[in-house]
């Protein structure tokens, strides 16, 4: 299943930020969007996960195809682990959790309360959602954050896995996943423009 964005623009605050971004993602593949801190990626994502509407432009997918994963964890801390992957795993419609406990080494902890966790163990456990959500196109947002080395690369290996089940990766990071499938795409050459004082009401200048 494929997602397609077409010269997509979009705002943050009321204001444009990016404009004119155009891309298709294929299953087996991922794109990887770089740039300079505030300059819109996250805004983009959201965007494409249709968590807030575009200024122009389409974003081509079927809903059901696309799970988002932003920098909350989205975890409940009065839960344990396999709790909150059962929990997860209801919502989207499934049951398997085991495959995700063992991605992100989180089979010793099955038991623990999340609330317990380190902010390392906490985003692995937040990655596993991904597992479990059965869908198989993965928007996500900076994925890495509070990850040591060796689990950058429990993540890489679960995106690889992915891709070479069909799913396809949109993902935001500054870190070199070591994804030889993966695309790159540069968002500052698509800034928007900034207004025109003519844009603006003068009662306000």
């Amino acid at each position: 299943m494929s997602l397609r964005v077409c010269d997509l623009t979009i705002t943050r605050g009321g204001i444009k930020v990016l404009e004119g971004i155009s891309f298709d993602l294929r299953p087996g593949h991922c794109l990887v969007l770089r740039g300079p801190n505030g300059i819109g990626k996250t805004t983009l994502l959201r965007t494409v996960a249709r968590l807030q509407p575009p200024f122009a432009g389409r974003v081509e997918a079927d809903e059901d195809a696309l799970v988002y994963a932003g920098h909350a964890d989205g975890i409940k801390a009065q839960l344990s682990v396999a709790e909150n992957l059962r929990f997860w795993a209801q919502v989207f419609g499934k049951t398997e959790i085991s495959p995700a406990l063992e991605a992100f080494d989180l089979v010793p902890l099955t038991d623990r309360p999340a609330g317990a966790l380190s902010a390392g163990q906490k985003r692995r456990l937040g990655l596993a959602r991904l597992l479990v959500t059965g869908r198989p196109i993965w928007v996500l947002d900076e994925p890495t954050v509070s990850l040591d080395r060796d689990a950058v690369a429990m993540f890489a290996r679960a995106v690889r896995a992915h891709l070479s089940g069909g799913g396809a990766a949109l993902i935001a990071t500054h870190i070199d996943l070591g994804l030889a499938e993966a695309e790159v795409l540069d968002v500052t050459g698509y800034r928007a423009q900034a207004a025109e004082r003519d844009d603006f009401d003068e009662a306000f200048l």
